[in-house]
């Protein structure tokens, strides 16, 4: 099986329903996006917790689906690939449930106090660019279902408080140094 067609030698690509040009503003987000999920995979194979695990897989799955909504012309997109308010509210209720365990220092936050937490901060920064493509994108006229950009939004703030949580797990099981 050949994992290529050649048919992208010309700068452009397939949507579900069309062809496009590889520089369309769509196109970009597809691919911060892309990035986004893959970057959370990096963050949920250094998870510390099972929790964790399990919130970014669902975040990742749901960044599928919004793909998916993206990739499709309106004309032909099926209704099971449209995101919808649900999963904004339910980002929602998993920050603020997280966002519960975790106290937060009265500074600004240096990345990198562990790897799991570092991990997760990129993913941030990553879903923040996508979370700008997609600005772009609504802002170039083209049309687009508003809720991807409220979950953006909002996963880049789960992801804050994931890295924080992390942090928080991975210090509240560190060896602790005896006292002499």
């Amino acid at each position: 099986m050949k994992l290529y067609t050649g048919k992208g030698d010309q700068g452009q690509t397939d949507l579900l329903g069309d062809r496009t040009r590889k520089s369309d503003a769509r196109i970009g987000l597809l691919g911060s996006l892309d990035e986004a999920t893959s970057s959370i995979g990096l963050a949920r194979s250094h998870a510390v917790t099972g929790e964790i695990r399990d919130l970014l897989v669902e975040c990742q799955r749901d960044l599928y689906r919004i793909m998916a909504d993206l990739a499709f012309t309106d004309d032909i997109r099926p209704a099971q690939y449209t995101l919808g308010e649900d999963r904004v509210a339910w980002l929602e209720e998993a920050t603020d449930s997280l966002g519960a365990q975790v106290t937060l220092a009265p500074e600004f936050v240096i990345p990198g106090e562990t790897v799991a937490g570092a991990t997760a901060d990129v993913a941030r920064t990553v879903v923040r660019r996508a979370e700008r493509d997609a600005v772009v994108l609504r802002d170039a006229g083209q049309p687009m279902n508003e809720q991807i950009l409220r979950y953006l939004n909002r996963l880049s703030s789960l992801l804050f408080i994931v890295a924080r949580a992390s942090e928080a797990a991975e210090a509240a099981t560190a060896p602790r140094a005896k006292a002499s």
